[in-house]
């Protein structure tokens, strides 16, 4: 039996290596695998990325829910019959030709996006009302929940819309916390409904509309949650004089609703917080990053036509390297960019550096000559000192 056991096991290991062999083979083939339409790729992935396009998209988009809108009046629907028909048809043609570029693009890589897999189930509810029409006609019992199913054409602005994909970003990040507040606020409404029950479903002298059965007495206790008509459902309670059911209301309501509703709001509004802050995060290193590659662009541009100069200055016959500076200014435009990387090589600074040190040497010139000046009045000075102390010697002689 144990062999038998370890040979079903063998043959299973072997079956799987062998579906599984191929697959990593055909990976690693197509991995390698170069597409000669690189150009028309790239043509493609430029379009798509572009803003211009994005703009057309979230205004066909715009127009489309508006008709949506019209669609619903059915006076207008009679009249604008024709336009919603052929409306319908350049709407589809625009929504699968979005398709097919971005599958054209990046073949495998679509898959993987999950904003890409909400425009293919767009795409397939589109083609519902089409295909029921086709093969169960035009009297198909279901078919309006079909065409309601129309409405998700709008969820394609969260594509192109990073805002509304940050929001859901930071929704998907609070799921787990989510599900376990809402876990706990079911147990709760659990324990009071069976509580809601026993104490006010009483077949003799209790509410039976509000606490008969525990279906019955969870959407009652979703009402309390919400704080939604509590004071109607209380006062039923009340006049059946029912013992303990201002307390029973009470408790709940702050524990459902100013306890784990609270909580519920304190944590989306934390995380949606962290989004956005990342979000900003991202934007400013994508304008820093644009910034970059501008800056790189400019210095290529300027190394180039600093190579050319050298190349002119070899090839032509130039007295000085400051003529062909000169020559090289009366080609330049005032709305040529400047990179300030190295400020110390810009001309502006040299012309202020060079101002500066002539204003220095006109300084310690001046500094100089007061210098001098000072001297010349001290050496008078000490020329005076030995007459004054000659006279006072004498006036003293005199005295004596």
């Amino acid at each position: 039996m144990s062999q038998q056991f370890h040979y079903q096991n063998n043959t299973r290991v072997t079956s799987s290596l062998l579906l599984d062999n191929p697959s990593v083979a055909f990976c690693a083939r197509f991995g390698k695998f170069q597409r000669r339409d690189s150009q028309c790729q790239a043509f493609v992935k430029r379009v798509i990325m572009s803003r211009l396009f994005k703009m057309i998209m979230i205004s066909i988009i715009s127009l489309n829910a508006f008709l949506v809108v019209l669609w619903t009046d059915y006076n207008t629907k009679y009249n604008l019959f024709r336009l919603f028909e052929v409306s319908e048809l350049v709407f589809v043609s625009i929504y699968s030709s979005e398709f097919c570029m971005k599958l054209y693009v990046d073949p495998i890589n679509y898959w993987k996006d999950g904003y890409n897999l909400l425009d293919i189930i767009i795409i397939i509810t589109i083609f519902i009302p089409y295909s029921l029409r086709r093969f169960k006609g035009k009297h198909y019992p279901y078919l309006n929940i079909a065409d309601g199913m129309q409405s998700l054409r709008i969820l394609k602005l969260i594509t192109y819309s990073r805002g509304i994909r940050t929001l859901i970003t930071a929704v998907g990040q609070t799921a787990y916390i989510v599900a376990s507040v809402l876990f706990l606020l079911f147990v709760l409404m659990f324990i009071f409904a069976i509580l809601g029950f026993c104490l006010f479903g009483l077949p003799d002298r209790g509410d039976q509309d509000n606490w008969g059965n525990l279906a019955v007495a969870f959407f009652t206790l979703f009402s309390l949650a919400t704080v939604d008509g509590w004071t109607d459902l209380q006062q039923q309670l009340d006049s059946r004089n029912l013992a303990l059911s201002r307390t029973f209301t009470i408790i709940f309501i702050l524990l459902a609703s100013f306890v784990f509703l609270s909580m519920f709001v304190g944590v989306m509004i934390i995380h949606t917080e962290d989004s956005i802050k990342k979000f900003e995060q991202e934007l400013l290193e994508e304008r820093h990053m644009t910034l970059m590659e501008e800056k790189q662009v400019i210095l290529t541009r300027r190394q180039e036509e600093v190579s050319k100069l050298m190349q002119m200055q070899k090839n032509a016959d130039y007295r000085s390297f400051s003529e062909l500076v000169e020559n090289f200014k009366k080609t330049l435009r005032h709305t040529d960019p400047m990179v300030l990387d190295d400020f110390g090589t810009s001309l502006p600074f040299i012309d202020v550096y060079l101002s500066t040190l002539d204003n220095q040497d006109t300084t310690i010139y001046k500094l100089q000559e007061l210098y001098y000046e000072i001297a010349h009045v001290l050496s008078l000075m000490l020329e005076d000192l030995p007459q004054k102390k000659q006279s006072q010697s004498s006036e003293k002689a005199d005295e004596k």
